[in-house]
């Protein structure tokens, strides 16, 4: 598809971070780190991911609860778990999780890059160019990117991609905001109906001629949103 791929590596031990980190980036791959849970959360929901190598034993939050937020932010991304446990116990709360590999430490290095390519791979093939289009606009739910008014081009997070899946899945009907708060985040985020507000703004700014005068992007008072084209 043209752009490196971008890989999150979360584990709070710093030396093995970068070593990792190093050797992802000698495969040409834009690598983020993050030495705990919340700050992997923080980074994820700000950029789009196409895997993320998370670490199960972490202070503050762990790999388990870190995996089950991401996966709830975009269900298809590629997890590998990393942890110095190897019970089978771990394994399958891991993959009941959602988590598509397991790697126990120590691990040989060159089995965690093979790993890596393997998932990379099976993500792209499984999402080949899964872009949607209207009216010469479009919306690549693989890459984050969005092609907008005056064809301008932009990455959007990975909470907006979800909000545009989710409003674009049911085009012509209004979605509440109960059920876009349900799905897009966990009930200890506490976020407000101002929240999705602020998000279909840019939508506007993104797609439409005139924001004032919306065509596509359509705030319902008091019931939700809706999506038109």
């Amino acid at each position: 598809m043209g752009h490196k791929r971008q890989i999150l590596i979360v584990d709070d031990e710093e030396n093995l971070l970068s070593i990792i980190k190093l050797n992802l980036e000698l495969e040409h791959h834009q690598v983020f780190t993050a030495e705990n849970g919340k700050k992997a959360l923080e980074l994820f929901k700000a950029k789009h991911f196409d895997l993320v190598v998370l670490d199960v034993m972490m202070p503050e939050l762990d790999g388990f609860t870190v995996c089950k937020k991401i996966k709830k932010i975009n269900p298809d991304v590629p997890v590998l778990f990393l942890t110095a446990k190897g019970s089978n116990a771990d394994k399958i709360e891991g993959l009941k999780l959602g988590a598509d590999d397991y790697l126990s430490k120590p691990f040989n290095l060159e089995e965690l890059l093979l790993r890596v390519q393997i998932l990379l791979k099976r993500y792209n093939n499984k999402h080949n160019a899964p872009v949607f289009k209207f009216d010469g606009f479009e919306i690549n739910f693989s890459t984050f990117e969005i092609k907008g008014v005056n064809n301008k081009t932009d990455i959007l997070s990975a909470r907006e991609i979800q909000l545009l899946k989710i409003l674009t899945d049911k085009k012509n009907e209004v979605v509440s905001r109960d059920e876009i708060l349900d799905k897009l985040w966990t009930p200890d985020e506490n976020p407000s109906s101002r929240t999705i507000d602020n998000y279909i703004l840019n939508f506007r700014k993104l797609f439409e001629e005139n924001t004032k005068d919306p065509k596509y992007f359509h705030s319902i008072r008091a019931v939700g949103y809706k999506f038109t084209c």
